[in-house]
């Protein structure tokens, strides 16, 4: 099944090259967890702050058994700092 996956700010670095903006589109297992996916792109666990998937919020506690469904977009941003 197809998903989006997003990263934001310094995590773009982390997609592929051929990655459209900060978006890839990925066929994944019904199984795949939102942790499978962290490991995948080697995201590292301290910079995955908040993640969504259709744009509704996923708490930590969550993510390692969270799966998704054709067509969810999933999105993780790190933390950020400013004012």
């Amino acid at each position: 099944m197809n998903i989006t996956f997003k990263l934001f700010a310094t995590l773009t670095d982390l997609l592929p090259a051929n990655r459209k903006y900060n978006a890839v589109e990925l066929d994944i297992t019904p199984e795949t967890t939102i942790n499978d996916l962290v490991e995948r792109f080697q995201v590292p666990q301290k910079l995955v702050h908040l993640v969504l998937i259709n744009g509704v919020y996923v708490a930590p506690d969550e993510r390692a058994s969270r799966t998704m469904v054709a067509g969810d977009v999933l999105a993780i941003w790190p933390p950020v700092a400013g004012g």
